[in-house]
């Protein structure tokens, strides 16, 4: 699914580096940015 420049995020959960899982909507009202890096540190 691709986002529109402007448009709101939907709500997302992944683990942080303590394996505990964090959701976007914990952030409501806050400014985020979100950077992935896909294949780091992996073979792929």
């Amino acid at each position: 699914m691709a986002l529109e420049v402007g448009k709101k995020a939907p709500d997302f959960a992944l683990p942080d580096e303590n394996g505990e899982v964090v959701k976007l909507s914990h952030f409501k009202g806050k400014r985020v940015v979100v950077f992935f890096y896909p294949k780091a540190n992996t073979s792929g």
